[in-house]
């Protein structure tokens, strides 16, 4: 695409600003905005032929990871104020924007092939296995520590929210009680302890989960989708339930009137957000 090669690394660098707003929003898909800023394809391209495509794209990409750290690192600040000081209003609007994608990407599970048993059984059966599984992920495998290899975890899933679609990652995060931690270290500029093991993790599941995810949607797409949505159902439902053993569950002490219409009110304008953007990706996929 001619636009990409012209794009000078200024304006590369301020798509990259844009696109880190999907990697720790809630509901906002990085690869929505990726490809609203036209360089999905390009960027899937280089993770699943990295060798080849390596001398071409390697430094048009650069600008665009500093522009991801710089535009992490202005919204983790304000970004971890709210949820210290408004975590009900703030989760309820997070749980609103992943609200708002379901229809598109419930369109999307059957856009290839119409919906039968199989995938409602997908559907039902990942929904009560992934609830169950991160409801009591702590008594089973313990808490996930928010150390070098903890980040490199929720790079894994950072990057799995670019590659598989309607994935958002940091609902996951929240639950797996590393949000905020993340976001601490982004504010703090914790290149070492936080910034270095995303990316480790985020480019070692591009470089190796790209290809199968492209086979497995292509294959399996139905199957695939109706696997997402378990889980995206799942972890959302999961955000709003109080569960005392996981670090950053949600807590309804102290709960106000105001608190509850502040709350109504964001997850009402978090479901319009997310039924926008996932329109802007049927449009721009």
């Amino acid at each position: 695409m001619q636009t990409q090669s012209t794009d000078s690394p200024l304006k590369r660098f301020f798509k990259g600003v844009i696109i880190a707003l999907g990697f720790i929003l809630p509901g906002v898909s990085g690869g929505v905005l990726a490809a609203i800023l036209g360089i999905y394809e390009r960027l899937l391209g280089f993770m699943a032929h990295f060798r080849q495509n390596f001398k071409r794209d390697f430094w048009y990409f650069v600008p665009v990871g500093l522009g991801g750290i710089a535009g992490i690192a202005l919204l983790s600040a304000p970004l971890e104020y709210l949820l210290a000081h408004a975590q009900v209003i703030v989760l309820w609007g997070f749980a609103g924007a992943i609200i708002g994608t379901l229809p598109a990407l419930t369109k999307t599970a059957s856009a290839q092939t119409p919906r039968d048993t199989i995938d409602y059984l997908w559907f039902f059966g990942t929904l009560i296995i992934s609830g169950t599984l991160l409801f009591f992920m702590s008594d089973l495998f313990g808490q996930i520590p928010a150390n070098f290899w903890g980040f490199v975890i929720a790079g894994v899933l950072i990057a799995l929210g670019v590659l598989v679609p309607g994935l958002s990652p940091s609902n996951l995060l929240l639950i797996l009680g590393l949000f905020t931690p993340m976001l601490t270290g982004f504010k703090r500029l914790d290149f070492l302890g936080v910034y270095l093991p995303i990316t480790l993790g985020g480019a070692l599941a591009m470089v190796f989960f790209s290809k199968g995810m492209e086979y497995l949607i292509q294959r399996f797409h139905s199957r695939v989708y109706h696997f997402i949505l378990g889980i995206v159902v799942a972890s959302t439902i999961l955000i709003l339930v109080p569960n005392p053993k996981a670090a950053e569950s949600i807590s309804y002490a102290g709960v106000t009137a105001a608190t509850i219409v502040f709350s109504g009110l964001a997850l009402l304008v978090g479901i319009a957000l997310g039924y926008w953007m996932s329109r802007l990706e049927l449009k721009y996929k």
